[in-house]
């Protein structure tokens, strides 16, 4: 019987991070799957459409790995995102193996970073352990993507998780809320002078470098030192912690189980 894993992430035009954080994430799964041929498929079309004008590199997006793997003949398929929420992407990759249901003896797919309580609380923990020392009047400033999805709460929640244990760590996003205007309230009540702005993101791609980091004047680093705050950069995405690998290879070995049930295996 042929069995494949596929291991579906956003993408990231940017050489080095990618090989920092999607690739670790895509061998660990790889490694735990034998038995299981592995694939890999990027869902930004511009990303995808990018590597291949620069680095002459082709990479597939689901629905053509999808194809090649029902033409090849595999009956069994693992599908596991790497998707931070059950946001928009994630919507529209359920919605594409969906529509594959009936071309394999059986597909599943693998849930996001932040899908049920447990795995809030391992993110945390993750998190936790590459947090720097802090010391008085220091805080970290998470930087996530967002979206205006309804998968938007995910980033309140996990903001009162880390308030929960005492941290002074604290949840924005780009594009939905909290907005980083709620953060500078917030770093202000609690007398915090100096913060570290970390993205929550499995890339420290794009929105890292240019809308956390960058030097113009509406990037979060110039925002909060317009503000007054010192502020230190850390460019590290989630792909390189290896407990937040580790959470996405459950995530794929527990869509693995429905396929053992299902097949009596």
């Amino acid at each position: 019987m042929k069995r494949a894993i596929l291991v579906v992430s956003f993408g990231s035009s940017y050489k080095e991070t990618r090989e920092k954080t999607i690739k670790p994430c895509e061998e660990l799964i790889a490694s735990a799957f034998e038995g299981y041929d592995f694939y890999r498929a990027f869902t930004s079309n511009i990303i995808i459409r990018k590597i291949a004008r620069v680095e002459n590199i082709k990479i597939n997006n689901p629905i053509e790995v999808l194809d090649e793997l029902v033409a090849a003949g595999y009956e069994e398929v693992v599908v596991q995102t790497l998707l931070v929420i059950c946001g928009e992407e994630y919507g529209k990759l359920k919605g594409q193996v969906e529509c594959y249901k009936n071309q394999f003896k059986k597909i599943v797919l693998g849930s996001p970073l932040l899908t049920q309580i447990e795995d809030y609380k391992a993110t945390v923990e993750a998190v936790k352990t590459e947090l720097p020392t802090l010391k008085e009047g220091e805080g970290v400033v998470l930087m996530g993507h967002g979206t205006e999805y309804e998968a938007h709460s995910a980033y309140c929640a996990l903001d009162y998780m880390f308030d929960q244990e005492e941290l002074p760590v604290y949840m924005g996003t780009v594009e939905g809320y909290p907005e980083i205007r709620e953060i500078i309230n917030r770093l202000r009540k609690a007398e915090v002078r100096k913060a570290y702005l970390i993205p929550f993101m499995l890339v420290a791609g794009g929105h890292a470098i240019n809308d956390m980091a960058g030097d113009e004047e509406d990037s979060w680093k110039s925002i909060l030192e317009a503000e007054g705050f010192e502020v230190e950069c850390i460019l590290r995405g989630l792909g390189e912690n290896p407990n937040i690998r580790k959470c996405f290879l459950a995530h794929a070995q527990e869509a693995e189980k429905a396929i053992t049930i299902y097949t009596g295996d």
